[in-house]
This record gives structure tokens, sequence and C-alpha cells, in this order.
């Protein structure tokens, strides 16, 4: 999956994209889903975009267990779009810390979330670290 595009903030801190690009940046941090970072993609997008690859991996793999590996963002929208949360809060209402694992499980009753943002698999020091 192509990785989220943040277009002209790549790479620049919270208080630059703030003052070069400020009214983008309140709109974005109001609603991502329908207000993008300037020159990047909106949340909503990304949606759609990595729900047409869950339902491919579905249809070429319906046993077992698939690894999708991304950026914390796009970990966050796609459980939003899957679990029925508007994906304009995925910011707010699910935690993804780097390195963590999510787990869903896709049965006849849609998608069941059993993990969310799980770092027990990595060392006390790293699950320590900042990274949320």
């Amino acid at each position: 999956m192509k990785e989220i595009n943040y277009g002209k903030w790549e790479g620049q801190s919270v208080e630059k994209v703030s003052s070069e690009y400020h009214d983008d940046y309140i709109r974005w941090s109001a609603d991502p889903a329908w207000y993008p970072p300037t020159g990047g993609e909106l949340a909503v997008a990304i949606a759609a975009r990595a729900m047409l690859v869950i339902e491919e991996i579905k249809q070429r793999h319906n046993s077992g267990n698939v690894l999708i590996v991304s950026h914390k963002a796009t970990i966050r929208i796609m459980l939003c779009s899957l679990l029925g949360i508007d994906v304009g809060r995925f910011r707010y209402r699910l935690g993804c810390p780097v390195g963590s694992i999510s787990r869903v499980e896709f049965g006849s009753h849609g998608p069941l979330l059993h993990a969310l943002a799980d770092r027990t698999h990595l060392d006390e020091r790293l699950r320590s670290l900042p990274g949320t």
C-alpha cells in the first residue's frame, strides 16, 4: 500500500506547519477525513484505498493469518473504517504506538478487534520509548 501523503508537511515540525500553513493545519486538525494536509491525502481517500486492499486480501486468503505492515495513521484509519468509527477521528479514538500490533478477525458477523496496539512482543526498553 502506498504511504500516506502528507504533502508539503512531510518531515516538518508541528510549529512550522502551523505557522506556514495555518488555515490548512487548523482545518486538517479539526477534520482530517475531509481536509487533507496541504498537498496531501484525505483520510477518507486513504480509507477507501485501504478497504480495497483488505477486500483483495480477504479474497486471496480466506483462511489463516495475514500480516499487514503500515504507518500508524494508515493502520488507525483502516481500523476505524473496519469498526464503523468515523475515520476523521482516527487520531482521537485509537492509539497506535510505533511497533505495535493490532489483530482483527474476519468472521461471519464482520471484523472483530482482538488486540489494539499491543507491544508486549517488544522488550521493556523499547516499550517505554515514546512513539504514540
